[in-house]
């Protein structure tokens, strides 16, 4: 009897050794919440002082505390962390909120926090200033870029659109009200074209207008045409579907004129235009040319995307503009539209220029991280902003036949938009099941 509970007990705990590891590799949330969150949760209190100390984040004490501890508690004089406010377990890390000691700024702990990652053994902390004096340090405990799995409950407004997750575990948002227009660049099989799938499958189910700007003759968004506004398949459509923003936007600066107010969203909802989000696919197509008559028509495009990217934010007309390079190799006014495309996302790039294209004016600090993307994670990027912040993201997998089904569902919300009518892409027919052959035999009627 004594043998047998000998087995069963090596044999449960064997089992519970590989359930174990079997989660860490399956399962990660489920090995971090029963088993790498109470460790490192025990790591960071024990060693929180003595962290901080070597990685240079404490302050002297003042004078008065100093005499105090000498001569009242009879201790001798410690440097001085920041103080733990909170500390709070999550289903991916560790948010610790830190208040922060005078003589240091957020930018100090910032530059430390790949010592405190090795130190606390996480996968990566990130620094994020929450009020003044105030940093959180959102910690991961594992890579969750690895498999990317959405939250299921996401907080959106009626412009924001979660695309990707963020290293931290937080969806990444595009807040069009926010940053107006955007940047994005990458590498062929960087994962640039599953960016833009996931940005149109989220736009597609709010009530705004889709313009589609695809010279490779609508290969890439031709699928999605049922919930497409306009499609332009070659650079003279593109041309001409840019006029007619151009007059659009006019018109609707007069709308904000005759009622007083500096932007759409100030205007009643009954007199409200509808938003108009214009995607570009390959913005090279539109300024590179092959013969010199073409150069017209190319700087009155330039031109006409400088003038939306500079003021059609106040009228509800955003730019998505997606490419490879985007240097000023590219001709005049390259550099121009750049400059009025706040936020930045690269993916996997061939060479550092192209990063510094993109990141390096608003976040310079990130151009190393995009360089850095391995070849075989597509759908890795980094985001920047004009604020100098930068995260790391991963778009997660979605097929163009998901993003196409989506537009079919939510074609009806499609808005009537005559200008742009000669330009609405023809929906093609759902296909209808042909008759196979029969399965009943037929029987001889004999009067």
């Amino acid at each position: 009897m004594t043998d047998l509970t000998t087995v069963l007990e090596a044999g449960g705990a064997l089992a519970g050794v590989g359930g174990l590891g079997y989660a860490k590799v399956r399962a990660p949330r489920v090995y971090w919440s029963l088993v790498g969150l109470p460790v490192a949760a025990s790591r960071f209190r024990w060693s929180y002082g003595t962290t901080m100390d070597v990685c240079g984040l404490t302050v002297q004490p003042s004078g008065l505390r100093a005499f105090m501890v000498r001569n009242v508690a009879r201790r001798e004089v410690q440097p001085i962390p920041p103080k733990i406010r909170r500390l709070k377990g999550t289903s991916t890390g560790l948010v610790v909120s830190l208040r922060i000691p005078a003589g240091l700024e957020p930018a100090d702990v910032a530059a430390a926090s790949e010592r405190l990652r090795h130190a606390w053994g996480v996968h990566s902390v990130t620094v994020v200033e929450s009020k003044p004096g105030v940093v959180e340090l959102r910690m991961t405990g594992y890579d969750v870029l690895r498999r990317v799995r959405m939250p299921r409950r996401i907080k959106a407004g009626p412009m924001v659109v979660p695309v990707a997750l963020r290293e931290d575990g937080a969806p990444f948002m595009r807040d069009y009200r926010e940053v107006p227009h955007s940047l994005t660049l990458g590498s062929n099989q960087s994962g640039k074209s599953m960016f833009q799938r996931n940005l149109i499958k989220g736009l597609a189910k709010l009530p705004v207008g889709l313009i589609g700007i695809d010279c490779k003759r609508g290969v890439e968004q031709g699928p999605y045409a049922p919930r497409l506004s306009a499609l332009a398949t070659t650079p003279d459509e593109a041309d001409r579907v840019l006029e007619v923003l151009i007059a659009e936007m006019e018109a609707r600066f007069d709308l904000l004129a005759e009622h007083r107010v500096s932007d759409l969203w100030s205007l009643p909802e009954r007199l409200r235009p509808v938003p108009l989000v214009v995607l570009v696919d390959e913005v090279a197509e539109l300024f590179l040319v092959a013969v010199k008559k073409d150069e017209e028509r190319r700087d009155r495009m330039v031109m006409q995307m400088v003038r939306l990217a500079q003021m059609a934010r106040a009228v509800g007309i955003y730019l998505e503009v997606c490419g490879q390079r985007f240097g000023s190799e590219l001709g005049r006014g390259a550099t121009m539209l750049r400059a009025q495309l706040t936020g930045r996302v690269v993916h996997r790039v061939n060479d550092k220029q192209t990063a510094e294209m993109g990141l390096g004016d608003v976040a310079p600090d990130a151009v190393f991280a995009a360089t850095a993307i391995a070849a075989n994670r597509p759908g890795v990027a980094v985001a920047g902003d004009a604020s100098g912040g930068w995260s790391r993201i991963r778009t997660p997998k979605t097929t163009a036949d998901e993003v196409a089904a989506v537009c079919r569902e939510y074609a009806h919300l499609v808005p009537d938009l005559p200008a742009l009518a000669p330009f609405r892409p023809a929906t093609p027919a759902t296909p209808t099941p042909t008759g196979g052959p029969s399965l009943i035999k037929p029987r001889t009627v004999v009067e």
